[in-house]
């Protein structure tokens, strides 16, 4: 072989050398395009049938009697509340403020009707959150009322008074076929009643005036722990109590009555809002917050 053939062949061995070497190291380009191809879909398969998030399951609500000025993070969230709706009860409780009633519970960001309905039977507040002034007040205690604790500190108070004030004149009692009429009496014939003292005379009144006057001898059942054998001595004569002008007030001046509730007021708010004037109770007997007897108890004190 000549020289030029030599070159020839030699770089055709070069380049053969070359191509298996290519072929060894790259594989079939095929080969490769599929077998990627095929980990691609594995992968899109695998991805698709794992859960990339975590799936928690729902916490079942509880209920439970809870203070909401001393409840911890535990109970709240037991309760079936939210953590950030618990996180702005702590910061509330933090800047000094008291939930004083069960309606300022209400007022927590977030909480449906559905939900403070629930726990509503639930809340007790404790009196050691209520003013201080309630304690020296004429009527003694506060709507919302300071419990049985505070009436057994008043009834031994006096106890304790009357053993040691000999000199004090206490009112002759009436006999028994005698009476006072009830929505007239002041507190010195108040205390002519057998059984009836200087508290349950300032919490008749007190009574009275929020209801508006009495129209009734039962009323005074209404009264924490009032004396039953009382209520012998007392009648009803030309009963005239305020009346509530149901198409005029609003929703704060109407829950103000002992008979009506915030849901109760607001049922009247809402009718008017949307059928116009109320004509007369029967317009409210539809509304699951009106009963029968809330009704009736409700008719003496109302005008249209």
């Amino acid at each position: 072989m000549n020289r030029n053939d030599r070159r020839v062949l030699i770089a055709a061995l070069i380049v053969g050398f070359l191509a298996l070497t290519g072929v060894f190291f790259l594989g079939h380009p095929e080969e490769t395009k599929d077998t990627s191809e095929s980990r691609n879909s594995s992968y899109s398969s695998d991805t698709r049938s794992s859960k990339p998030y975590a799936v928690t399951e729902a916490r079942q609500a509880e209920t439970f009697p809870f203070d909401p000025n001393t409840a911890d993070s535990t109970e709240l969230l037991r309760l079936g509340l939210q953590p950030w709706q618990v996180r702005n009860i702590y910061k509330y409780r933090a800047k000094g403020g008291i939930y004083r009633k069960k309606e300022d519970f209400a007022r927590l960001y977030g909480l449906t009707v559905k939900e403070y309905r629930r726990l509503e039977p639930y809340i007790h507040i404790s009196a050691d959150y209520l003013p201080a002034a309630t304690l020296f007040t004429e009527q003694g205690i506060s709507n919302e009322k300071l419990g049985n604790r505070l009436c057994r500190f008043d009834l031994g108070q006096r106890m304790r008074n009357e053993v040691q004030d000999t000199t004090r004149h206490y009112p002759v009692k009436i006999s028994e076929g005698e009476h006072i009429v009830l929505n007239v009496a002041d507190t010195t014939m108040l205390r002519k009643v057998p059984g009836i003292g200087s508290y349950y005379a300032k919490e008749i009144i007190r009574y009275g005036q929020w209801l508006g006057g009495y129209v009734s001898v039962n009323q005074l059942d209404e009264i924490d722990n009032f004396p039953k054998s009382s209520k012998k001595y007392f009648v009803i004569e030309q009963p005239n109590p305020e009346k509530l002008n149901l198409n005029k007030l609003t929703l704060q001046q109407l829950r103000h009555h002992p008979y009506i509730n915030y849901y109760q007021a607001k049922a009247i708010t809402d009718y008017r809002r949307l059928h116009g004037k109320i004509q007369s109770l029967k317009d409210l007997s539809l509304s699951p917050d009106f009963n029968e007897k809330d009704i009736l108890r409700l008719e003496p004190y109302v005008t249209f």
